[in-house]
């Protein structure tokens, strides 16, 4: 055997044992491929929304996927376990950072205190929230063996508890769409976890009642416009001083302009403007698109800038690559997701199982409520998309909790 011979030989032999796990390494490099494509979609989309505006924010995205996936290669070669060794810091470190929205580091930006300014470095504390509450609610639920409802109620108050805590700083800011995910991503927890069907009976049942609340206070705030001859925009914060329900007026009138838009807004000129400009671009892009930086709705203005390339860049991206390009986008999503399923099941070990089934499903609330709200489908929330929408936070976030599933799998042999 030739030198180049035995060094291909060697080389194969490698990585096989990298692809396989053997020998405590192992690599999964389905979700890396499908983050990279991602990302790539994500910079060149935003590049092309403000192509017309001179926009940097196409760079510094740049800049935070650096971060990120240097963030996603050290955890990934970490053992994930140690996230559960240090759940309660993790946990404490993220509702730390929900407090000092309050304090003076607290940035406001359109209505509501969401944002720290730390050095000229802004960053979204929710995002951090997310995944200190998903580390300690995993790490509860991998502890606690569930039995029937009584013996386990004790556990499951306290797993609830840990969810609420951040979701009620969360809704102070206020930001209703930061706090969506949290109830999906507990309730998978609790469903794989064992919890009797008892439990999620009565939820739902809360939950029904909850929704009929709201639909009351949606109907009684239409009323108070009407009875007062006052519009939406003038009427800002006259019926939060009234209603029972901690809602502001402008939630309200999302709810509405989802159910009604034409009683809130029938000109077209307020909430639904940029929902009109969405579908109107995911409407003209066709099949195949305009093509890249040809697209009229977010270069020309027409969908704000301060939404085209964070809540609405898959409208953009619709708009330039078309039905096919969309559909494209949603497979990488589904592959990506479907992958990290196959990873928790492919888990020795009850953490990381429940660590990745969290990731999956706070993914793909992200996914389907962002993609269905740019399509008329969902409600108008400032959910971003992963990935592909601007943001440092979200970005790393999503970096390090795909970082977390290349973990589980390396180390899926280690635990039984």
């Amino acid at each position: 055997m030739s030198i180049f011979e035995e060094l291909k030989w060697r080389a194969t032999l490698w990585w096989r044992a990298f692809c396989r796990g053997e020998h405590g390494i192992g690599c999964d490099i389905v979700s890396p491929c499908c983050m990279l494509f991602l990302i790539a979609i994500g910079v060149t989309t935003i590049l092309s929304a403000q192509s017309c505006h001179s926009g940097t924010q196409w760079k510094m995205q740049i800049v935070w996927t650096a971060i990120g996936m240097l963030a996603y290669l050290v955890i990934s070669f970490t053992d994930y376990r140690l996230l559960l060794r240090h759940a309660h810091w993790i946990y404490g470190f993220g509702i730390l950072a929900l407090l000092l929205v309050f304090s003076p580091l607290g940035m406001r930006k359109f209505g509501a205190t969401r944002w720290l300014n730390v050095c000229g470095v802004v960053i979204q504390p929710s995002e951090i929230a997310k995944l200190g509450t998903l580390v300690m609610g995993a790490g509860v639920l991998a502890r606690t063996k569930i039995g029937n409802l009584k013996e386990s109620l004790s556990s499951i108050a306290y797993f609830c508890l840990i969810f609420l805590i951040p979701v009620g700083f969360i809704m102070l800011q206020p930001d209703l769409g930061s706090s969506l995910p949290f109830f999906p991503i507990a309730f998978a927890l609790l469903f794989v976890s064992g919890v009797p069907g008892k439990f999620f009976t009565t939820i739902f049942s809360l939950l029904l009642i909850v929704v009929g609340l709201v639909a009351w206070d949606a109907y009684a705030y239409h009323l108070y416009l009407d009875e007062n001859h006052l519009s939406p925009q003038n009427a800002m914060g006259q019926f939060e001083q009234i209603s029972f329900l901690p809602l502001k007026d402008y939630q309200r009138n999302r709810i509405i302009s989802f159910v009604a838009p034409d009683v809130v807004d029938p000109k077209g000129i307020g909430v639904s403007w940029n929902l009109r400009q969405s579908l109107i671009a995911v409407g003209t892009g066709g099949l195949h698109g305009k093509g890249h930086q040809k697209g009229t709705q977010a270069r020309l203005g027409y969908l704000p800038q301060s939404v085209a390339t964070n809540d609405f860049v898959f409208s953009v991206f619709a708009e330039e690559q078309g039905f096919l390009g969309g559909i494209f986008v949603l497979l990488l999503y589904f592959i990506l997701l479907g992958n990290n399923l196959r990873i928790a099941s492919m888990s020795r070990d009850r953490f990381g199982s429940l660590l990745a089934i969290g990731i999956s499903v706070m993914l793909l609330v992200h996914i389907g409520v962002n993609i269905g709200m740019t399509l008329g489908l969902m409600p108008i929330t400032g959910i971003p998309l992963p990935f592909l929408s601007y943001g440092g936070s979200f970005m790393m976030v999503c970096c390090v909790l795909q970082g977390v599933v290349q973990s589980i799998y390396r180390f899926r042999s280690k635990y039984s």
